[in-house]
């Protein structure tokens, strides 16, 4: 017998870990899908005359902003899980704040170098003609253009959440875990007020907008690959930490949808030659936006199933498909993160 169980252990570990990965393939796969997809649609013929983009800055730019976005997501969601947890979390849980703790650090560093590569990868799209980027270049694309100086302050930002994290894993709760949260959702703040919502006449609505929803966007779901990959194999944390992530949700889903709504609209009001309609089916920026919305549609839809189909279930420690349709929800969630990095670098003027 005891051979017998020497010999089965071993061959449930890569299960268990494959579990525990199966969120991050799932939200990684899709939002990959998702920048393919939207380069497909923004690909445009060579302009005679005019210095063209080398193909691995014009592929590599979206794919860094998704690493960028994918590695802040992450490193929130992991961040929040302490506080979905709170403190009724079972003494038997410390493993997963453990967990929790090593996800953010490891998540924020990659999301400093995913800043700094794009820092490189946008100094090289600013000089199209340029053979190399050199150090000059980047320090001259930094004093000169907004996402530059912005591009440095996530990274250090993320690099103070990364310290904060493995502090926290020394130090316990003494490392206050809304102040690894605050550095993070810190992090969010610079990029957005960077892009063409910046240049527009109703900058100071759009902006706004665009914080709240990269913000709410960015805790739910983190929050929810963090309970999946934490808490879903633990039935008592998970009972504890699910209904506060589902009423974060909630809230979440409500502004997320909202604020790239009216985000989407004055992009179209504030256009002097671009209607709302029938721009929003003819510009390649409006299939974008569509492709993300219905993207958020299904999204809700999944979201509410769980919290009124399975939700009551979780709370009484029953088996339940939570992880199943978790991880339908974060390859979609994934998928409109692929878009949005390739919608924030599309014009409206882009036409089909």
């Amino acid at each position: 017998m005891r051979n017998l169980d020497r010999v089965s252990r071993p061959a449930t570990a890569p299960a268990s870990w494959l579990s525990r990965l199966g969120p991050v393939v799932a939200v990684v796969t899709a939002a990959l899908a998702g920048v393919l997809a939207g380069l497909g649609l923004t690909a445009a013929a060579p302009v005679s005359g005019i210095a063209q983009v080398d193909t691995a800055v014009r592929v590599g730019l979206p794919l860094a902003r998704a690493t960028l976005d994918l590695a802040a997501v992450a490193a929130v969601g992991f961040a929040l899980f302490p506080l979905l947890a709170g403190q009724r979390a079972p003494a038997s849980a410390a493993a997963a704040f453990g967990r929790a703790r090593t996800g953010v650090a490891v998540a924020a560093v990659v999301w400093a170098v995913a800043a700094l590569v794009s820092l490189v990868l946008q100094a090289a799209e600013y000089r199209p003609s340029a053979p190399a980027v050199s150090f000059a270049d980047l320090r001259s694309y930094v004093a000169t253009v907004a996402a530059g100086k912005a591009l440095l302050v996530v990274a250090g930002f993320a690099l103070v959440q990364a310290a904060l994290a493995v502090a926290a894993q020394r130090l316990g709760r003494r490392v206050p875990p809304e102040l690894v949260v605050a550095c993070g959702l810190f992090a969010l703040l610079p990029l957005p007020v960077t892009g063409h919502a910046a240049t527009s006449h109703l900058a100071e609505y759009t902006m706004v907008l665009l914080e709240l929803h990269i913000v709410s966007a960015v805790a739910w779901t983190g929050g929810l690959a963090a309970v999946v990959v934490l808490a879903g194999r633990h039935r008592g944390l998970l009972a504890v930490a699910l209904p506060r992530f589902s009423r974060l949700a909630t809230a979440c889903l409500a502004v997320t949808v909202a604020t790239g709504a009216l985000s989407g609209l004055v992009e179209f009001v504030q256009h002097p030659t671009v209607e709302p309609w029938p721009g929003i089916v003819t510009t390649t920026y409006g299939h974008l936006l569509l492709a993300k919305i219905v993207a958020l549609g299904a999204i809700a839809a999944l979201g509410g199933y769980t919290r009124w189909k399975l939700l009551p279930g979780v709370v009484r420690h029953r088996r339940t498909a939570l992880t199943s349709f978790a991880l339908v929800e974060l390859a979609v969630l994934g998928l409109a993160l692929g878009i949005a990095a390739v919608l924030t670098r599309t014009p409206l003027t882009t036409t089909t």
